[in-house]
């Protein structure tokens, strides 16, 4: 069977992590979230994709290539301009099979769950019951059967997320064609399935569960998640007096350095270079070529490829861009005095986390001046420079640079 994976858009409610890539290629446990996705789905009995690529195309079609190192075939087809989660499955309409499946590029399903998908008689629709329903559409039901998707709303008539998981045949293509452009200016999947319910019986297939990638802190908890998956190896050099404990990977050339205490599950992607000295707590990933220096701790926290974090540092439930650079003593706070949850950042406005503890969301090529102090939940655009002593918090612009 055939799989559609919508990867088109940049996800501008991930900014600033999302200011250089798509967010599906944004690393979770080690790799991609796009790569689990496309693992997860072969694992269900996929064997072939077309994936709808738009926004920073080429970092998709670099890293997957032809599918052949995934074991799958992988074609792709290019939503020129993101005019929204219908135009871009129309983009995949000369590439479709007659039945097939198509996953938004946020969304990661068990692969038990896929198969209950696949398996039902398409039309077909994944979702999941969940506590705050007003941050998705949800489905009306009647008899099983999907009636309605209602858009998000304050007050939200289900609380049957749309799971963003289908399984369609070529009629929806006919359908869209007559869908008009929503409100923000785009053709609407969800438009395209409320048409095609007003003509056939659209079943529904409850998940077990379900993750997504829709703030930038939700990496965190995803990454903790697939952590749990990972089998360890250890490929790259460990110093006498060094400790792993748990499940820790070491990828090839790097180095753990004599004093480094690390605690799994840990992922240490190639090239980094790790202490003397140092304290790796769990639920940490770091992508390639990472330097975590003498006297710095680094908690629940994925580094992307090529940072730096020097020394006396702190790094504790943050997500870290790449090449960012932190001077010695800069520190990211993750908890509050009053011990309430977070408040962070998307897309400039205030919103409140839901997490007891978060620390920085970073763009790529921050580099932090000495003895920085950054207060939970601040988010840091790409490209900033910073001062000495400097306090950051909340939004901060790229544009306050030093002197």
């Amino acid at each position: 069977m055939q799989a559609i994976v919508l990867a088109a858009g940049e996800g501008s409610r991930m900014r600033p992590l999302t200011s250089r890539r798509p967010k599906v290629m944004l690393p979770v446990a080690g790799k991609p979230f796009l790569e689990h996705m496309i693992l997860r789905a072969r694992h269900a009995g996929i064997e072939s994709f077309v994936i709808v690529v738009g926004y920073c195309a080429d970092h998709v079609r670099s890293y997957l290539g032809d599918g052949s190192r995934l074991g799958v075939l992988i074609d792709y087809a290019l939503q020129e301009r993101q005019l929204g989660t219908g135009h871009a499955l129309m983009a995949a309409r000369d590439l479709a099979e007659e039945s097939f499946l198509v996953l938004n590029g946020d969304v990661l399903a068990e692969t038990r769950d896929l198969r209950r998908i696949i398996q039902a008689r398409a039309p077909a629709v994944a979702a999941m019951s969940v506590s705050d329903p007003s941050r998705y559409g949800v489905f009306l039901m009647d008899n099983g059967c999907m009636k309605h998707v209602v858009e998000k709303s304050p007050n939200p008539p289900s609380d049957l997320a749309n799971a963003g998981i289908y399984s369609l045949n070529r009629k929806i293509f006919e359908v869209l064609e007559t869908v008009k452009f929503s409100e923000r200016r785009e053709i609407e999947l969800t438009d395209g399935l409320n048409a095609l319910a007003s003509k056939e019986i659209i079943g529904v297939v409850q998940l077990e569960s379900w993750m997504e990638i829709g703030r930038p802190w939700d990496i965190l908890a995803v990454n903790e998640a697939l952590m749990q998956e990972v089998e360890p190896r250890v490929e790259g050099e460990v110093e006498p007096g060094a400790t792993l404990k748990g499940n820790v990977s070491v990828g090839v050339n790097s180095i753990i350095r004599a004093g480094s205490y690390i605690v799994g599950p840990v992922i240490i992607k190639e090239g980094c270079d790790i202490g003397p000295n140092c304290y790796i707590r769990p639920g940490t990933s770091l992508g390639k070529n990472v330097r975590v220096g003498n006297a710095v701790e680094v908690k629940n926290s994925t580094i992307m490829d090529g940072t730096k974090i020097g020394h006396l540092s702190y790094v504790g439930d943050s997500v870290i861009g790449e090449g960012c650079n932190f001077g010695a003593g800069t520190i990211c706070a993750n908890l509050r005095h009053d011990k309430v949850s977070i408040k962070s950042f998307v897309k400039n406005e205030r919103v409140d986390s839901g997490r007891r503890k978060l620390g920085a969301i970073m763009g790529d090529d921050v580099k932090t001046g000495i003895n920085t102090t950054i207060y939970p939940g601040t988010v840091i655009d790409s490209g900033f420079r910073g001062l000495p002593a400097a306090v950051l918090r909340g939004f901060v612009e790229s544009g306050r640079q030093m002197d």
